[in-house]
């Protein structure tokens, strides 16, 4: 695994064995770590701002993991958030990614695929550089600012979460041609292409309500194109 420097992982598990496990496998792989076990030390915690990522169980004391995630983001709070869901649990991974959560890990997980989801996270909250003449881009009735990160509609900036951003991002530069999950999984979530993931069309229904929902049904952007995967169109 290749570790940004210095990177900090605040670690949100209420079960003694398991936050141990992770939180001494988080550190031989190079990280600092600060493991809570309730939701009210981990809001306390998330809104100190020195967090680079933030992995979340759902099923928490105090406040669930879902209520965390809430607050957090409600005090204008970006960090990458990871939640960790039980395999039941599709109704709190949908309202996870709703309220802004970057990605999810269904549990029983080996360390490896957190490993690798906390990695790509990270890798994309640092962001890349951007070519000048691709910083405003208009499509429909919205704008998308790809320098200060906005997307603004008839209705005002539309809040996005990075990964949302930067899918809407990369889905923009192929525009016209249809992407495929496994391209989406290696360009914007950097994992495997073998990787099986339900990640990506969870995420690509989301953006699409946000866009539909902001431009008040005057067209689709993100179309599904089958056996090949997403296109986009202006």
């Amino acid at each position: 695994m290749t570790v940004p420097p210095r990177a900090n992982v605040l670690l949100v598990e209420d079960d003694p064995g398991l936050s141990r496990t992770l939180t001494d496998r988080l550190r031989a792989e190079g990280y600092d770590v600060v493991a809570v076990r309730d939701g009210v030390r981990a809001i306390a915690a998330a809104l100190e701002g020195r967090a680079d990522a933030i992995v979340l169980d759902v099923m928490l004391p105090g406040k669930d993991g879902i209520e965390v995630l809430k607050e957090v983001r409600a005090h204008g709070i970006r960090t990458p958030v990871i939640m960790l869901t039980a395999r039941d649990q599709v109704e709190d991974k949908v309202v996870a990614l709703k309220l802004g959560a970057d990605d999810y890990v269904t549990k029983p997980f080996r360390a490896l695929e957190l490993l690798a989801r906390l990695e790509a996270v990270l890798r994309r909250a640092r962001g890349a550089p951007l070519a000048p003449h691709e910083q405003v881009v208009t499509f429909g009735v919205w704008s998308i600012d790809l320098e200060r990160e906005v997307l603004s509609g008839p209705g005002g900036p539309v809040e996005l979460s990075r990964t949302e951003f930067e899918l809407l991002r990369y889905l923009l530069q192929r525009r016209g041609h249809p992407v495929a999950r496994e391209e989406l999984l290696r360009e914007v979530w950097r994992y495997a292409p073998s990787a099986v993931s339900r990640t990506v069309d969870q995420h690509v229904a989301q953006l699409r309500r946000k866009l539909e929902r902001g431009a008040q049904g005057t067209g689709r952007h993100i179309l599904t194109v089958h056996g090949r995967g997403y296109l986009f169109r202006s």
